[in-house]
């Protein structure tokens, strides 16, 4: 499915439940925190190891991939209520990023520019 798919049927899903009123941009910054945080919290205190077993093993995945999921709606719900082109915002932010970020001084490197 296309961005434009997947925001018309969250469109659809959110309007027929009136959830409209509720998505503020506070409301869906927070929905997309949250939703976040609850995909890192599945894997704290996990090392390399056991975090690849949890992604291996069929029941861990699908909550991984639900909490994948959940994040996805937030961010495609906020873009398509406030008119952000979220294709065009991540090619801009790649021009910028790899400007900061030169190929050949950071390869192998996972510093931030101001490090």
């Amino acid at each position: 499915m296309q961005l434009d798919e997947l925001n018309a049927e969250i469109r659809e899903f959110c309007d027929r439940r009136e959830w409209g009123q509720y998505h503020t941009p506070k409301e869906l910054a927070i929905g997309i925190t949250t939703e976040s945080s609850e995909l890192l919290e599945r894997f704290r205190f996990k090392n390399k190891q056991e975090q690849i077993a949890l992604i291996d093993e069929p029941r861990s995945r699908e909550i991984i991939e639900d909490e994948m999921a959940d994040v996805l709606f937030f961010l495609l719900r906020f873009a398509d209520l406030y008119d952000i082109d979220l294709e065009t915002a991540l090619e801009n932010k790649l021009e910028k990023n790899r400007a900061q970020y030169p190929e050949d001084e950071y390869k192998g490197r996972n510093k931030k520019h101001d490090e």
